[in-house]
């Protein structure tokens, strides 16, 4: 009986791991929502710590409010994204979207079974990553994405920059199609109500 139980025991631990959540799944959940909100802690590449709130409106909008003290302010939106610095009162600094990782999660339709996408996919049961940059134009970056499954959940990603600077941001619980305004992700009109002009 002894004998019997061992070679079971043996069985059951040659078993392969369940396999990490499959690149299609994870294609169907980003694109199952087209608003989310959560809290958020970010991890600076200098190892400074920020808290906020994250909207995310897809195709193309994000916006993060950071708390106190540093009250700062990012908005993508229009294919830009915005900086807007709190202590001084000037114009944002700006730059194209698409220039950053984060505009492939950001897509009308996320498919990251597109050609030279994905770079890497791994994981086991209790969570997978993978790693996606621009296939024309890798020179920008990446960003790896850690989901939870049972249901499939985002749980935080990393940025790599072009110069190999890493921010990583820790999701708090994601609540998905709520009712985000599109004024929340227009630069123009939130530089106006800072009463800045470009």
């Amino acid at each position: 009986m002894r004998i019997l139980l061992a070679a079971a025991l043996a069985a059951l631990t040659a078993l392969p791991a369940q396999a990490q959540i499959p690149v299609n799944a994870i294609s169907q959940y980003l694109n199952g929502f087209r608003t989310a909100q959560a809290e958020f802690t970010q991890i600076n590449a200098d190892g400074t710590i920020s808290t906020g709130d994250l909207s995310l409106r897809r195709p193309g909008r994000a916006r993060f409010d950071y708390d106190a003290p540093n009250r700062g302010l990012v908005i993508a939106g229009g294919g830009q994204v915005a900086v807007f610095d709190p202590v001084s009162n000037t114009t944002p600094e700006q730059y194209p979207l698409s220039q950053t990782p984060l505009s492939l999660i950001l897509e009308d339709n996320v498919n990251l079974g597109r050609s030279g996408m994905l770079v890497r996919h791994s994981g086991d049961a209790n969570q997978t990553q993978v790693t996606l940059q621009d296939p024309e134009n890798p020179q920008y970056g990446n960003i790896q994405l850690v989901f939870t499954p049972n249901p499939v959940t985002l749980r935080q990603w990393v940025i790599t920059d072009e110069s190999g600077q890493q921010t990583t941001v820790v999701l708090g619980d994601m609540r998905t199609d709520v009712n985000l305004g599109t004024s929340l992700f227009n630069i123009p009109l939130e530089m106006r109500q800072r009463g800045l002009t470009e």
